[in-house]
């Protein structure tokens, strides 16, 4: 064979196996020399001068670097010694000094304190801290700043917010009727409160995929399991066993994107085209979650809420009881007959367990039955008497049935006119996932091209070999549990475990610095990018771990390194050496996120309610949204101004403000939350009501605390909105606005064309008395919190 050609094919060889071709080549020309034992091995060889036959050498490919474990790192040494604040500088100081860079200078304090403050608690910090901590001389400053941030409940409101972008979370179920899921807003009161109490990483983990393994009896720890209840669903499905197979896929490739940063869904119709992730591999891993059930109706530890809910659903209940039991009257005996006509509806294989009698059931039978029972309401068993009563076609119908369906249809509107008096809001149930108390599990098939009607092999619970490095299940099936989610969220959250601390750090480090080390912060496969300081990351990994998995001591070393106390200021040479500025010698400016403007929108009006947990809200939406009553506005007007977190996600019908600016989807899992510029948003900001109203409220809250100053009501909004003062530029131009603007709305007043608008909540010593100047004051302050300024953070 020719050199070049046997080069050409070594070559492709080298690519599928992600090795360089002279590596091969090298191999292949020039074995490794025998060792002493093989020439022990053939001393007549060696006596005879003939060279000893030689054994191929064989390739020493190492693994994926993900999949190598954490190795603890020396820090670098550097020339610039006295810039080094936390180990994290000197990594990103030697990159730094590769490329003969020099980091930037430091941000002024207000600007720290606001870029902080919206980083931990995801809301512009008040006038008040930005004076206190530029005040403050005393060498902990920054130290006491960074301790007050964490220690704030804002500090797990924000973190929540994050990782429920991860969690695919929403308070409905999707699909067509998009139906309430009333409870679980306690999941996602569990994830603020655990962030709160800096709850062990790992722990965190472990609760979320098994909690009702875990804490059987603890309402606080299985409400963790949430993560794995989130899923989109369709209540309308006929085709139970499809379901169980969408459900069991959805919790295991959100798993895989979520904890370990694979893409795991990859493998599902066929091995894995970039990892080393094969499809029998994919099903073994759904098998731990084979036995995986729904519930919702664990009872609520009793507080407030529920007896608050509690006491409105007695109201109802007594209002409509005769209505209730009348209707109950038409539908009992015909029952039997709407529940088999209801069952009849699904597909055949769901039938096969339907019919079962509950002796007879095996687990999956077992599954199959909990699911009907779980989506099966009194409306489809009363289905049957539409049918029965009125499609004279039907093999159903029976006219002694007619009177009775068309009075159960007029009960059934009498009883819509108390829906006024059912709750608003909230429930007194958990729901998680649990095995039903059984410990046995459904059968896990490999399934020909992912297809669930063609199983081929069936598998048994275990890791992604190239990730697991030889650690196998452990799996002690309790009385009521199977025990094989514990295995795996054991596994997972493992400190040996090459990918689980790597891809938490990088998913912090992402939210500060808007690019995480790896970039591509949900894939640390072979088609993500690698990282561009891979010693940092594993110094965060191996630090986090050996810190107990404390998620606030990973904040606060990052928060005090001089790498995040960087200035934002554009640098040529730093562009120049470094444009996608990956090396960090600039701190880089970020578009602040959806829920970060209209909450720190609320703070500059002074309108925040701070409340934190709770059923989710509904504030107004515009008139035209034309959801109907998938969106039915909170009676409650405190709750219009609560945090966006608290604010109702439904799949179908999102909250326009937020959406404009790019919330998360709650489809699947939300990794990194994109970054547009449109005119919709300019426009959204300039044009709702809603923002208008919370400018007349801010427009206000200046005049209060300035007076009748316009100098000083210019530095007082400029303090509010942006942490520092106007200078003379902005100034001037900002008064000849308000001059030149004042005119505008006197003629367009005179003339009757023109609604004046007036600052909301000013005092009565703080009155303005020229209704013109306060309405062009309106004006100039709606225009300047929607500046580019006030939605980046610096």
């Amino acid at each position: 064979m020719k050199p070049m050609t046997k080069f050409i094919k070594q070559a492709n060889l080298a690519i599928l196996l992600g090795i360089s071709a002279m590596t091969v080549m090298a191999a292949d020309e020039k074995p490794a020399p025998a060792t002493d034992a093989a020439a022990t091995a053939a001393p007549a060889a060696v006596a005879d001068d003939k060279p000893a036959s030689k054994a191929p050498a064989k390739l020493a490919i190492k693994p994926w670097w993900a999949y190598q474990p954490v190795q603890a790192q020396d820090v670098p040494t550097v020339k610039q010694k006295q810039w080094v604040r936390t180990p994290i500088d000197a990594f990103v100081l030697a990159k730094l000094e590769e490329k003969n860079l020099k980091p930037s200078p430091e941000a002024d304090r207000a600007a720290f304190i606001r870029r902080a403050t919206l980083d931990a608690w995801g809301i512009i910090p008040t006038p008040e801290e930005v004076k206190s901590f530029v005040a403050d001389r005393s060498p902990q400053a920054y130290e006491k700043l960074v301790d007050r941030l964490l220690a704030s409940p804002h500090y797990g409101e924000r973190q929540a917010r994050r990782w429920l972008d991860l969690a695919r979370y929403a308070d409905s179920t999707g699909f067509q009727n998009d139906t309430t899921r009333p409870n679980m807003y306690r999941y996602r009161d569990y994830v603020i409160n655990s962030f709160n109490q800096d709850k062990p990483y790992d722990t965190f983990i472990k609760e979320q995929l098994a909690g009702d393994e875990i804490a059987p009896t603890d309402p606080n720890v299985i409400v963790a399991t949430g993560f794995l209840a989130g899923y989109p669903d369709n209540y309308n499905s006929r085709d139970l066993v499809q379901r169980k197979y969408q459900i069991t896929t959805d919790n295991t490739d959100t798993i895989g994107e979520v904890f370990l940063a694979q893409s795991v869904a990859c493998a599902r119709c066929h091995d894995h085209k970039f990892d080393k992730i094969s499809e029998k591999e994919y099903f073994q891993l759904q098998a731990f979650l084979a036995n995986t059930s729904e519930i919702m109706d664990i009872p609520a530890p009793v507080g407030a809420q529920e007896i608050e809910y509690r006491k409105q659903l007695a109201k109802y209940q007594e209002a409509t009881k005769d209505i209730r039991a009348e209707r109950k009257a038409i539908l009992d005996p015909v029952r039997e007959k709407g529940l088999k006509y209801y069952r009849e509806r699904y597909l055949t294989d769901s039938r096969v367990s339907i019919v079962k009698p509950e002796s007879e059931w095996n687990p999956h039978d077992r599954w199959i039955n909990h699911r009907l029972d779980n989506v099966t309401t009194e409306e489809d068993i009363a289905a049957y008497l539409d049918v029965a009563g009125t499609q004279k076609e039907s093999t159903e119908y029976d006219p002694k049935l007619t009177e009775k369906y068309e009075r159960y249809k007029k009960l059934g509107e009498d009883l819509k006119k108390f829906d006024k008096l059912k709750p608003a809001k909230g429930s007194d149930k958990i729901t998680a996932m649990t095995e039903l108390g059984h410990p046995e599990a459904p059968a896990t098939f490999k399934f020909f091209a992912g297809d669930h009607e063609r199983p081929l092999e069936e598998v048994q619970p275990d890791f992604p070999a190239a990730i697991a490095n030889g650690e196998k299940p452990v799996i002690v099936p309790t009385a009521t549990s199977s025990g094989r989610r514990t295995a795996l969220a054991n596994w997972i959250a493992s400190s040996k475990n090459p990918l689980t601390a790597r891809v938490y750090v990088n998913r912090v480090w992402n939210e500060y610095f808007g690019k995480g080390i790896v970039s591509t912060v949900s894939d640390f496969g072979k088609a993500g990018e690698k990282p561009t300081h891979p010693e940092l990351l594993d110094y965060l990994a191996d630090n986090f771990v050996k810190e107990g998995w404390s998620v606030k001591k990973l904040h606060r070393e990052i928060l005090l390194s001089s790498v995040y106390r960087q200035s934002s200021g554009s640098r040529a040479d730093a562009f120049k050496a470094d444009p996608e500025n990956r090396l960090l010698a600039v701190f880089p400016r970020k578009r602040l996120d959806a829920e970060q403007i209209r909450d720190s929108l609320l703070v500059a009006a002074g309108k925040l309610n701070d409340t934190v947990g709770g059923p989710s809200v509904f504030p107004p939406v515009p008139k035209n949204l034309g959801a109907g009553n998938l969106w039915e506005v909170s009676t409650d007007t405190q709750d219009f101004n609560r945090r966006s977190l608290y604010v109702f996600t439904r799949r179908s019908v999102a909250y326009p403000l937020l959406e404009t600016f790019d919330m998360a989807s709650p489809q699947q899992v939300h990794s990194k939350r994109s970054v547009t510029t449109t005119p919709l948003q300019a426009l959204a900001l300039a044009n709702s009501d809603v923002v208008y109203e919370w400018s007349q409220n801010l427009a206000g809250r200046v005049i209060n605390e300035a007076g009748n100053d316009q100098g000083a009501e210019l530095d007082r909004l400029f303090q509010i909105l942006f942490a520092r003062n106007p200078d003379k530029a902005e100034k001037d131009t900002l008064l000849k606005f308000l001059a030149g603007h004042e005119k505008t709305i006197k003629d367009k007043a005179e003339s009757g064309k023109f609604a004046i608008a007036v600052p909301i909540g000013v005092k009565e010593d703080k009155q303005l008395k020229d209704p013109i100047r306060a309405s062009a004051f309106v004006d100039l302050v709606h225009t300047v919190a929607n500046s580019n300024e006030f939605a980046y953070r610096n």
